[in-house]
């Protein structure tokens, strides 16, 4: 273990470092070109045992347990915010790529490995199923920041957060396979069943748990209560997987499920979530660095044979996939284009690729380096790319408009009291009333306007206007009431006016 390698002080200071060194990455990462990802990866693979010797890492099993727990925070984080009405939108075909279209990937790119490698058809499709499905890490990472068209990026982003459990599903059934010759390719769809069925039944009852546990729980301080939130991630994906139901599915209908419900201290919950999946991937993808080893990766076998995967599964399975899953689903040849294109592989191929090497398969050590190869060609390839190719299609939407201002607040949960945000637009009715006007609670006040980013001190005479963001504090038992306020639109005809 690499604690016994080091000592405790210097692998404090080395996990330092390398937090360090992650967030610098991270932010320069837009700047160079270059998903943030793979630089992390690249971190790990410079300071391993094939670079500069600084850490010698090679314990699949430890690196597939921090893999499953990262994944389940960024997958925790990735739903809690997605917006439920806009996926809503895109459910079907996103359900439908996330399983027809991981098993025609899968097919097809199996069938490939077994011509290429001299391996029995079920190690091929063993292989097709590990680089299957899109990675939630990729694509939320890689579409966070760029002005991608809602339906586009709702579609890339329930996909990647659906389509998990149905290459962990034909991974583990694949091993199984390999390495019972009593198991029967028959005998696995009641198994499918119950993991898919288990995953989103106790999604959906765990999900409204915890929503209901974070907004009822009176607790101390407000910083206990992000704490709480990441608990119930990791108890809904232990509990659904004991039971034999898809942890990941489960953790990913629990977030949709809590960050599209009103929370109490939901600033302080989103803001802790997203700096938790940050660290998350910053240390698992340079673990997964540190697991790989160059000498082996860039070897003349594997990179040729990456390569010719590579170009099958970016060029031919995933196309095929996409324009036959959402075949009659109403989306323009631009966006299937698209969507195949920005099918970017990431950290949940490389986990699953340690589950044949952790089962003591033959070819296990050889489908994990040639995965990984593939995973770097995505990244760096179609990674690199997505924003050129949005702007070819004609598929760049508006500017996000997620503020990048904020008010803290010192912990009130004892005074009963909440502090919302809310964005205006021209539909709304207190859009152009002054705020003595408002026929707000006499326990609710706007205690600040960001206009512009540009922070207003609001009195009387202050009018409301189109794109505002509103800090209202109010007290907990007048919040319904003002949010009903704040929602009320315009009748249709003023706003045509």
């Amino acid at each position: 273990m690499l604690i016994e390698s080091f000592g405790i002080d210097s692998f404090i200071l080395l996990t330092g470092l390398l937090l360090v060194t992650g967030v610098l990455v991270a932010k320069f990462s837009n700047k160079w070109g270059l998903p943030a990802l793979v630089l992390f990866i690249l971190i790990g693979m410079i300071i391993g045992s094939d670079g500069l010797g600084i850490v010698y890492f090679d314990d699949a099993q430890a690196a597939q347990l921090i893999g499953i727990l990262a994944l389940v925070i960024i997958l925790f984080e990735g739903g809690m915010q997605t917006k439920w009405q806009t996926v809503k939108a895109v459910s079907l075909p996103s359900l439908s790529l996330a399983t027809l279209g991981v098993l025609l990937t899968s097919g097809i790119v199996g069938y490939a490995a077994y011509l290429i490698f001299d391996v029995t058809l079920l190690e091929g499709l063993l292989f097709g199923a590990i680089v299957g499905s899109t990675d939630a890490a990729a694509v939320f990472s890689v579409l966070k920041e760029r002005n991608i068209k809602a339906k586009m990026g709702a579609t890339l982003e329930a996909e990647s957060g659906t389509n998990d459990p149905m290459a962990v599903f034909l991974t583990l059934s694949f091993i199984e396979l390999i390495t019972n010759e009593n198991s029967s390719i028959w005998g696995l769809f009641p198994s499918f069943i119950l993991q898919m069925g288990a995953g989103l039944a106790f999604g959906l009852i765990l999900g409204k748990i915890a929503s209901s546990a974070l907004n009822r729980i009176k607790l101390d301080s407000s910083g206990l209560y992000p704490i709480f939130s990441v608990s119930f991630a990791l108890l809904t994906y232990s509990i659904t997987a004991i039971v034999g139901g898809s942890g990941f599915l489960a953790v990913y209908v629990a977030a949709l499920i809590i960050g599209n419900n009103e929370l109490t201290y939901r600033y302080s919950i989103f803001q802790f979530n997203e700096g938790f999946a940050w660290m998350s991937q910053i240390m698992m993808f340079i673990i997964l660095g540190l697991l790989v080893f160059p000498g082996q990766l860039f070897s003349l076998d594997i990179v040729i044979s990456g390569l010719i995967l590579s170009v099958i599964l970016i060029f031919i399975a995933r196309p095929i996939a996409v324009f036959l899953s959402v075949i009659g689903m109403k989306y323009k040849m631009k966006e299937k284009i698209f969507i195949s294109w920005a099918g970017l592989r990431g950290a949940v191929p490389i986990v699953l690729a340690t589950f044949p090497v952790v089962a003591g398969l033959e070819n296990g050590q050889l489908f994990f380096n040639v995965v990984f190869f593939i995973v770097l060609t995505s990244t760096l390839l179609q990674g690199s790319t997505i924003s050129y190719v949005a702007k070819k299609l004609d598929l760049v939407g508006p500017k996000k408009d997620t503020p990048h201002h904020s008010l803290e607040l010192i912990s009130i949960g004892k005074a009963n009291a909440e502090m919302i945000q809310f964005h205006t637009n021209r539909d709304i009715e207190i859009v152009g009333k002054k705020l003595k006007d408002l026929n707000f609670p006499h326990q609710a006040t706007i205690s600040a306007i960001v206009r512009n980013d540009n922070l207003i001190s609001p009195y009387g005479e202050t009018q409301i206007k189109a794109g505002d963001f509103l800090y209202i504090l109010v007290n907990t038992k007048h919040k319904e009431e003002v949010k009903k306020l704040l929602e009320k639109r315009r009748p249709k005809t003023e706003v045509s006016k």
